[in-house]
Order: structure tokens, then sequence, then C-alpha cells
């Protein structure tokens, strides 16, 4: 295990790299033009799912209260990262990721979250972001390097708020935490497609896995598993979430604070639970029960019509991602002048003999046949990924382990939608396509030889690579 000292400094040279390169090539950014992005995958509609796409995003976009019995969204907090699914979801639509302005920049001293103060690393127009600490510390405030954490610490609280009663809490140390080089980042996933890589069947991505692994690379992924039935898991930055219900729950309590069906309690903090040997209690009394309506506090609701009122929360958000159509492809422009197709057909095919393709395969496969709609049977799933986790080495890793990936391996990250991403790689670090392609080089990446691929095309031929990135 990379002690997070060394992998501060890494990060650190590496940072300073990136902006102290001239590159040679261009980003062409962030593609505006419309590409129809944030539609339904939903054409035919035999089962009638259409209502429950649009009640979905509906809910989707719904600000979460603490208690407000005037709303039928209450149970925000104690703790929270935001209050909002398309909050963190929004570029370049609802479903995608981090947008240009993050809203968690104004929440510290406002009605969301009076008492708090904003973190360090949140920023007008830096990236929407959770955090977490690799390690615990130890009572005289130094890094344990031997007991491992790697848990959300939520941003905000909901302490001060007039829907919060007298529940009272601190935030975490996070300036504390940057001191000791004990703090990494995550960056909200997109979720565009979704319903398709859910409905990949196993067997289809073991095949495509055995196909991948004869190469000469050094490319050997593996796949995380579901811990209860063993079976593939694939949502999430390191593939830990088995199904989108799983995904949404998940989120729901650890980003919100918001207990659900499958994840019924409220969340104290990775040291309030007793682990890492803090002896503490969990969430004090006062903080308990803010809704004063029980557990959980998101439930289905029986008596509600139309028929997708009904559903709770979770399954409504994923019945919304379920249903979203994957990214399509679209034109690039470059400092005002469109790029023609044949570069950017030539940039796929050099994509493709770099090594590229490796991991982020065109198609792992295709679908097998859905109960829910026709457009999820049988159909390709261009995600310019394996579903796989690799090991991306030094450079990108940040020392958290979820089910079976370890501090340094991540999901190959499905690079349909990459032509209107602003912030790239895990983390967020940069915006620079540039910069997260030289990011791939470190020791113990399986990568490395792929990025060393690159760096021996020529300019132009490198170009063209970045051209048919921002396509996607």
């Amino acid at each position: 295990m990379i002690k997070t000292a060394q992998l501060a400094l890494v990060l650190t040279l590496a940072s300073l790299l990136f902006a102290g390169t001239a590159f040679a090539q261009t980003d062409p950014g962030v593609q505006s033009a419309g590409r129809g992005t944030g539609a339904t995958i939903i054409t035919s509609d035999p089962n009638g799912f259409l209502p429950f796409f649009q009640d979905g995003q509906s809910r989707f976009n719904d600000i979460e209260s603490v208690s407000n019995s005037s709303t039928n969204n209450n149970g925000l907090g104690p703790r929270f990262n935001s209050n909002q699914c398309s909050s963190c979801h929004a570029q370049p639509a609802e479903g995608g990721t981090g947008s240009a302005v993050n809203p968690q920049f104004t929440f510290a001293g406002s009605a969301v979250a009076p008492n708090d103060s904003t973190p360090y690393f949140v920023t007008a127009n830096g990236p929407t972001r959770e955090a977490r600490f690799p390690f615990f510390f130890n009572a005289n405030g130094t890094v344990n390097y031997n007991n491992p954490n790697g848990g959300v610490e939520d941003l905000f609280t909901v302490s001060g708020r007039s829907d919060a009663g007298n529940c009272t809490l601190q935030q975490p140390s996070f300036s504390a935490a940057g001191a000791a080089n004990d703090i990494i980042f995550r960056i909200p996933t997109p979720v565009f497609g979704a319903g398709l890589i859910e409905n990949l069947d196993d067997s289809t991505l073991l095949k495509n896995a055995a196909v991948n692994n004869n190469n000469r690379l050094g490319i050997s992924g593996t796949f995380n598993h579901n811990g209860n039935d063993g079976t593939i898991s694939r949502f999430g930055w390191k593939a830990q979430n088995k199904s989108l219900q799983i995904f949404s729950g998940e989120a729901y309590n650890v980003e919100m604070g918001i207990s659900n069906e499958l994840f019924t309690q409220d969340r104290p903090l990775p040291g309030e639970d007793g682990n890492g040997g803090s002896g503490l209690t969990g969430l004090p009394s006062n903080c308990l029960n803010l809704t004063g309506t029980g557990y959980p506090e998101d439930t289905s609701n029986p008596t509600a019509s139309p028929q997708a009122k009904v559903l709770d929360d979770v399954s409504a958000f994923s019945n919304f991602m379920r249903f979203l159509a994957p990214p399509p492809q679209g034109g690039v422009v470059l400092n005002g002048q469109p790029v023609s197709q044949q570069a950017i057909a030539t940039g796929g095919a050099l994509f493709s003999s770099v090594g590229c393709a490796a991991c982020h395969n065109p198609t792992p496969g295709t679908t097998q046949v859905s109960s829910f709609i026709p457009a999820l049977s049988n159909t390709p799933v261009n995600a310019f990924s394996d579903i796989e986790i690799h090991h991306m080495g030094s450079g990108l890793a940040d020392n958290v382990s979820q089910g079976g990936a370890g501090g340094d391996q991540f999901r190959t990250a499905p690079l349909w939608g990459l032509g209107q991403r602003i912030f790239l790689l895990h983390d967020g670090r940069t915006t620079n396509l540039n910069a997260a392609i030289q990011a791939h080089q470190s020791n113990g990446s399986e990568a490395t030889n792929v990025e060393e691929n690159f760096d021996n095309l020529s300019p132009a031929q490198q170009q063209e690579i970045l051209y048919f990135l921002r396509s996607l």
C-alpha cells in the first residue's frame, strides 16, 4: 500500500509537470453544440415505462429538506455533500457529471448549511467533489498508515438550519487532513446509457475480458464483484455497485444523508461508527429522526397516484438513469472551425492501434434481453469501456479499497460523452485531455505502455486522437 505522503508527492510533481508542459497538441475542449444528450432511450414503450422515467427525472431535480412537512422531500442530513441529485449530475444535462459552476460553493453560510465553512478544495468554478480520508488518524493527530479508512467524509451538516432542530455537528477536519496529505477526492460519474451497462450479462463481460487479455501491452484487468451473490459489479469509480438500484440507494444515503429501503439507517462518519478505534458510538441522539416520522426516510408511497408516484425515490432515480439514452457522438469544433470527419475517423483508428481500446473497448458486448423496454434488449453497448478494474499505478492511486478493488485500481471509465465533460479523471484534477492521458503513465500502471505509444506518435497523429475523443 502506497503511503499517502508519497502519493501526495507524486501528485504534486505530476501537477507541476502538467502546469509546466506546453503541449504540442490542443485539446478542442468541451463541445458546446447540442448533441441530444439527456434524452430517453425509450422509443417503443409497450410496458408503459415512460411516465416512470419522467417521474424519476422530476425527483432527480427535487431539492431535499430535513424535516419540512410541507414537502415530501424530507430527510436531508444530518450530513450531506449536496441537497439535489441534479446539482452534482448536471453537465451537459441531467444525469451527467459536475458543471462549470459548482453549487457546493454556495452552500456554506447560506440556508443550506448556515453553520458551516467552505472546504478549501471547493471552489466556485472547480469540480463538484466528495472527500475521503484514506487512513484514520491517531489520537495525536498523526496519520495511522496501518489503519485504512476510505469512507466518505461529508462536506456539510444540517446544524443551524431552521428545519434541523437542535442537531449540532462539526465538519470533518479537512484542513488538517490536507496538511497531513491524508485526503483524496472523487467527482460524480455520468450515468447516461447506464441501463445498457446494467443489462450486460456476466458471460458477455467475461468473454470480452478473455479477448482483452490477449495483448502485449501489460494489461490484465479483472472485475469487481458483488459481495452478496458474487456477480460482476459495474457502477462507481471502482465498479463497487452491482445495480442502479444499489448505486442510487448508496448515493441517497452517503451523498445526501437520506436513509432508504436499501440503506435503512442514518449514516455516521467513518470514525463515528467505531471504525478506526475511535471509541465513538454513532450520531448523537439529537441528530436522529430529524423528520420526526421514523426510518427509513425514503419509502414507497402505496396510496399515491398515478402509478409512478407509488415508487420510493431510490426506485424512481434508478428508472431515470436506466432509461437515459447513451450520449450520441457529434462533430468537433476547434477555435471556431469544424474538424473534418476524416480527421476524427483517423483519430479513432489511431486510438485503437496504440492500445487505448484494449481497456476502452468500443463495446464490451451486446445486452441481454430486457423485461423493461425493447431499446435495452440485444443492443451494442458503445461505452468505450471493458467495465473491468485495472491497476493505474502510483500517479492515480487513491489508497481507497472498495469491494475487490484495491488502492490503485479503477474501473475503465466509459468514454461515451467525453466530448462534453469538463473535469477529467476520478478526482477532477484536470480539464485537459492531454494531461489526463499523461496521467495514465506511472509506476505500476497497466496503461504505461499504451501512453508511451501515444507519446511516440507524431504531433499531428496525437491531435487526431484528441479530435476523436472530443467527438464521443
